[in-house]
């Protein structure tokens, strides 16, 4: 984004910023007359729509086919978060909340249903919390050792010397020769790694080179995506909110919804997504496509990790649409995730 702020003026960026704010506070698309307005600035509407061009022209706003306004594009949303945005510190009566509902849970799954509740609350949006894990947790070794005719036993050997085990159901029948064959693949790629960083690698190998694959290979890595996905539990995730998304006019195509809350209710995606951001850490802004999730395209997400001394750490965060106030959410979430990673220490 440094190639688009470079080349705007103060003026320019002022502008920009108040359409933003604009949008993000009306829902309306943002003319020049109500920018010249509410800009503050002794100038022409004429002055107004030559910046406003400049701006559609470095792609950071555009105009719908309904409105002879702007509106900003996910590249503007990008540039104002990154360059622009003031945040607003969550109020003492927010705090205050936060620290009622962590005093008084001591389970991690009533933590993580109050915690989700009140960000849903407060930010008006859905929210997400996903259950502490254990820290990093290596893969030494993996073993398939056949049980039927379309059911693998899968024996994990993680850290020193924990042993899990596990039955997935496969496509087809394979020799024991072929699971001895796959198995050795999978150790040969992945050994030494820990487990969210298989789990990425699997899901990026498997979408990258499906068709290209050889038979024993990608048996292999459909297994292995099995074992590894089930790593995952449904519970591991709390999502409150969902229905907060109907009442924002850009999200309520009752296609996209109906989309949007199956995924909300399988969670198995929505715990993928968050997976990768526990291996990214901090404070994260996903706006639009930067998910690589299609569903949550015309959506943004506002996640941060927490963790506990023992080294346990998961997400929370909220989903909604990419006009969300920002300014609120942000901090909100920052701070929760850090008062989050506070009750579980004082908890154990």
């Amino acid at each position: 984004m440094a190639d688009a702020t470079d080349s705007l003026n103060t003026r320019a960026r002022h502008l920009f910023k108040v359409l933003v704010e604009s949008y993000i506070c009306d829902g309306e698309p943002v003319g020049s007359r109500t920018l010249a307005s509410r800009s503050g600035l002794d100038i022409s509407s004429a002055t107004v729509r030559s910046v406003m061009s400049e701006l559609e022209e470095l792609g950071l706003i555009a105009s719908p086919h309904t409105s002879a306004g702007r509106i900003p594009t996910d590249k503007g949303y990008r540039l104002f978060i990154d360059s622009l945005l003031t945040c607003d510190p969550p109020s003492q009566s927010e705090v205050e909340r936060l620290r009622s509902v962590l005093g008084g849970e001591a389970s991690l799954q009533g933590l993580a249903v109050s915690v989700s509740g009140l960000l849903s609350g407060v930010s008006s949006l859905a929210a997400v919390v996903m259950l502490p894990r254990r820290g990093r947790m290596i893969l030494r070794h993996i073993e398939l050792l056949p049980v039927s005719d379309q059911r693998v036993l899968v024996l994990l050997v993680v850290d020193r010397q924990e042993v899990r085990s596990s039955v997935v159901a496969v496509e087809r029948a394979f020799a024991p020769a072929e699971l001895w064959a796959a198995a050795n693949y999978l150790n040969a790629s992945f050994s030494g790694l820990e487990l969210g960083e298989v789990r990425r690698r699997l899901l990026n190998e498997l979408r990258a080179a499906e068709r290209d694959m050889d038979r024993i290979v990608y048996a292999a890595m459909q297994v292995a995506e099995q074992v590894f996905a089930s790593e995952h539990d449904d519970k591991d995730i709390v999502v409150s909110g969902q229905t907060k998304l109907m009442e924002f006019e850009e999200l309520s195509n009752l296609d996209k919804l109906r989309v949007l809350f199956e995924t909300f209710d399988e969670k198995r995606k929505i715990l993928n997504l968050l997976d990768q951001c526990l291996g990214s850490g901090g404070l994260q802004v996903m706006i639009g496509k930067e998910s690589g999730f299609s569903v949550l395209d015309d959506c943004s997400l506002v996640v941060s990790t927490y963790e506990s001394e023992r080294g346990e750490s998961g997400v929370l965060g909220v989903i909604g649409p990419t006009r969300m106030s920002y300014r609120r959410v942000i901090p909100l979430v920052d701070l929760t995730a850090k008062m989050v990673s506070a009750a579980l220490n004082q908890h154990h």
